[in-house]
């Protein structure tokens, strides 16, 4: 994974048989149109080559061609030679870029680093398959073999957390190790939240026939309009404004089904969980379970709200290490290294 990485710019399981048969709609391609433009161009630009709000500091991206699923849109950076890969696996509505943002400067120090943005997030595969967290797992699985960067440590944060089970489950010799945050075995069980992620899956289904100026419509109700102020605020709207809101809304409805409790204690690669302590959305309680179901699993609390990457990156990111450092140290003690 010897990229520009290094350089930085300021600014109930699926069934997963026909995956593979049928090709993803791919992604529109962005206005330069070659991946040799420098890097700084492309952040500071939006799909339509329009000016980009404040961009943060954000590790060289590229997009890769995963054959018939269609292409996604990567972060890597270079990190000591011989280091773990981690592959970072963001949450729900966000991209690599929101989620991990805070954190790639730190982690590069130590480890080598890819961050995908999931189908439908971001700048990740376009594809007219109803979403299924399974596909970006299989996504992931196919990055990792196309960058020969496996075995890697998956981090999934929040939605990130399920693909990243699934990945040990479905594709075990890509992953080496588990780092689980902000997340856990399952998301909807109580009344009100399964009614929620019905009311997701109906959204969904009327943003399949309402294509065009009513998806645009659908994204404004829930981020609001583009606005020029440059700032973080308004770089992160321009972002959120990148994802397809009909396989957004999927994706919830996914993540409200999504249930890893028959299986999970099954996981034989080392594993840490990232508790948030004030979080509302994933209860501690979920992911104290979560880290109790994997055998051997390590605890690691961070004072923070589920959006900890972001809103406490001084609290988050130390802790977040501690986790990497922990499932390093166990596997290289598993090879005798």
């Amino acid at each position: 994974m010897k990229s520009a990485g290094g350089r930085w710019k300021s600014r109930s399981w699926p069934s997963d048989d026909e995956v593979a048969s049928e090709p993803a709609e791919q992604d529109v391609p962005t206005r330069d149109g070659a991946l040799g433009l420098s890097n700084a161009v492309r952040d500071t630009q939006d799909d339509g080559g329009t000016a980009a709000p404040y961009t943060p500091a954000l590790p060289s991206g590229r997009y890769i061609n995963l054959g018939a699923r269609g292409r996604t849109f990567v972060r890597e950076v270079a990190g000591p030679v011989g280091a773990p890969t981690l592959l970072l696996l963001h949450g729900w509505t966000a991209s690599a870029d929101l989620n991990w943002f805070p954190a790639f400067e730190r982690l590069g120090r130590s480890f080598s680093v890819v961050a995908m943005d999931h189908r439908g997030h971001g700048r990740g595969i376009r594809s007219r398959r109803r979403f299924r967290l399974a596909d970006c797992a299989h996504d992931a699985a196919d990055l990792v073999d196309r960058l020969g960067t496996g075995p890697v440590i998956a981090v999934g944060y929040s939605m990130g957390g399920p693909v990243a089970q699934l990945l040990w489950r479905d594709h075990p010799e890509a992953v080496g190790g588990l780092v689980l945050c902000a997340t856990a075995r399952t998301f909807a069980v109580s009344g009100p939240e399964r009614a929620a992620a019905t009311a997701l899956a109906s959204l969904a289904m009327a943003s399949r026939a309402t294509p065009g100026v009513a998806r645009r419509a659908l994204a404004e109700r829930f981020i609001g309009s583009r606005h020029e102020r440059r700032s973080i605020d308004a770089w992160v709207t321009h972002e959120m404004h990148r994802n397809d809101w009909r396989s957004v809304l999927e994706a919830g409805t996914a993540l409200g089904r999504f249930d890893s409790r028959r299986w999970i204690g099954t996981v034989d690669v080392p594993t840490a969980v990232v508790v948030t302590m004030g979080d509302r959305l994933v209860t501690p309680a979920r992911q104290i379970a979560l880290a109790r179901s994997v055998p051997g699993a390590t605890l690691h609390p961070v004072q923070a709200d589920h959006s900890a990457c972001v809103s406490a990156p001084d609290r988050f990111v130390p802790v977040l290490l501690d986790a990497c450092f922990s499932v390093t140290a166990r596997m290289r003690a598993e090879v005798g290294t």
